[in-house]
This record gives structure tokens, C-alpha cells and sequence, in this order.
């Protein structure tokens, strides 16, 4: 009970804390539609799982302890970042306005994003290997880790899955679609931001 109230407190600080994941989702929620927003919630909780699946195979360790794989995850996610917002901030004002038209290749995009936006962040990838080598003890059972690992991706899923309900609700979106471009602009500016802070981050945990 005590791991489990430790794992839940710890867990949902870390979500409501904001980060490139929270741009991801009301961005796409706000531009393009609920529906994308939601999608992209769903890819970052499947982001989170891989770094929980790797984490329990004991990956998580060589990670942590592997300053030239910890860099290397990290100017990975800079990288996607950085390229996430500098489409933002070429993208073309009426490329955002074709909510109502979702396709199929629109909501793999949306989903893609998320995973991959979550897969490659380091600090995701430190606070799941942290949260479990220093919370979980060694004698606790596979299927509770398991449990511990379903419970944080649905948290992700779940906190960002109400984000993307706020910022696609009718009167909010209708009065900030007006000045889309300038909230892709913001956006972009905030994922190159990140990008840049976590490219430019040296110290390794």
C-alpha cells in the first residue's frame, strides 16, 4: 500500500508538470481537432509503456548508469522536438483548419507523435527508472510492477486526454482559432525551446 501511494503521488505531480508533451496535445487538440488531441494523448501513454517494458527487462539500468546512451536519447528527443516545431512554424495557416476532415492517415500522424515525442524524452525515461529503483522494492511481485506500469501510462493518457477536452471545447477553440497562426508560432517557438534546453542539458542523473 505505501509503494502504491508512493507511486500514485509521485506519478501524478510528475503528469500535471508542464513540457513538451502538454504543447503536443494542446496544440493538436486546439488546431486540429478533440479527436487528434486525444490520439496524441493516447501515443504519449504508449511512449510511457516502452520506457516501463524496458525499464522491467533492466535496460532502464544500463541507461541511467550509460552517459553515452543517456546523450544519445536525449539529442534524439532534441532533435524530434526541435523538428516538431520548426514544421509549426512553417506550417500554413489553412493546414490547420480541416478538423472536421480527419483521415485515417491524420490520426496515425496524431498518435505517432505522441509515442514518439514520449519514447524519445529522457526525463521521462529518468523518472520512470528512477520512480522504480527507488520507490519499488526488489521483492515486490512482477504483477504489481505491472500494475505500477499500466497505472502510469493510463495517468498520461487520462491527464492529457483532459487537456485535449479543454483546449477542443467550442467557445475556447472558437475565439483562439482566429489567431491560429500565431499560436503556431507559439507552440513551435515552445517545442524548439524545449528541444534546445534538452540538447544544450550536459549533466547526466
Amino acid at each position: 500500500m505505501t509503494e502504491w501511494i508512493a507511486v500514485i503521488t509521485i506519478t501524478l505531480l510528475a503528469v500535471i508538470s508542464p513540457g513538451a508533451d502538454f504543447a503536443l496535445v494542446s496544440r493538436n487538440s486546439l488546431l486540429l481537432s478533440r479527436r487528434a488531441g486525444v490520439l496524441t494523448a493516447l501515443g504519449i501513454g504508449l511512449g510511457v509503456l516502452i520506457h516501463v517494458g524496458y525499464t522491467l527487462l533492466g535496460v532502464g539500468l544500463l541507461l541511467q548508469q550509460s552517459a553515452g546512451l543517456f546523450n544519445a536519447l536525449k539529442l534524439a528527443g532534441a532533435a524530434y522536438l526541435i523538428y516538431l516545431g520548426v514544421r509549426m512554424l512553417l506550417s500554413k495557416p489553412d493546414s490547420a483548419t480541416h478538423s472536421n476532415a480527419q483521415k485515417p492517415a491524420a490520426d496515425g500522424a496524431a498518435l505517432r507523435t505522441g509515442l514518439l515525442a514520449n519514447a524519445l524524452n529522457p526525463k521521462t525515461a529518468v523518472f520512470i527508472v528512477s520512480l522504480f529503483m527507488q520507490v519499488v522494492q526488489p521483492s515486490t511481485g512482477l504483477a504489481t510492477q505491472l500494475g505500477y506500469g499500466a497505472f502510469i501510462a493510463l495517468a498520461h493518457v487520462g491527464w492529457f486526454a483532459l487537456v485535449a477536452l479543454c483546449f477542443s471545447a467550442g467557445p475556447v477553440r472558437d475565439r483562439l482559432l482566429a489567431a491560429r497562426r500565431w499560436i503556431d508560432r507559439l507552440f513551435g517557438g515552445l517545442l524548439i525551446g524545449f528541444g534546445t534546453l534538452l540538447a544544450l542539458a550536459s549533466q547526466h542523473p
